[in-house]
């Protein structure tokens, strides 16, 4: 249910950077929860901002979602149908559910991605959306 009637904003410096336990040298910082896409009205299962410290490594996995990862900072090791392949800033990796994925980074600083998770059902009919403007002063 769409309950949010105004924006919100998530400060960056008061986001708290997490540690991933699972992997090695990873940390991320919630942009988005599961409660606060309910308050929007939309089907998001988590949005991250991840980094990846030098020699770290998101180990491979596999999510019962889609995921979409968008690297923001540095260079990546993507491993993608079995293969380990080289990616940089501004790269979007697009991770069916189920399907075993992991990111590496391959700078000599950290890296940093945004990952979107994305609940999959059989129903699906996607469209694009409209912008409607209005007057308002600067």
């Amino acid at each position: 249910m769409n309950e949010q009637k105004n924006t919100k904003v998530n400060v960056g410096e008061e986001l708290k950077w997490n540690k991933f336990t699972e992997h090695r040298e990873v940390f991320n910082q919630e942009l988005l929860s599961a409660t606060e896409a309910d308050g929007l009205g939309v089907s998001v299962s988590s949005v991250l901002r991840e980094r990846i410290e030098v020699g770290g490594i998101v180990l491979p996995h596999y999510h019962d979602v889609a995921e979409v990862i968008h690297i923001t900072k540095g260079k990546v090791r993507l491993l993608k149908n079995g293969e380990w392949t080289s990616y940089k800033e501004g790269d979007t990796f697009l991770v069916p559910k189920g399907v075993v994925h992991s990111v590496a980074n391959d700078d000599t600083e950290p890296t940093e991605q945004v990952s979107i998770f994305l609940p999959v059902s059989d129903d699906v009919e996607n469209e694009g959306f409209k912008s409607h403007m209005v007057d308002v002063e600067a």
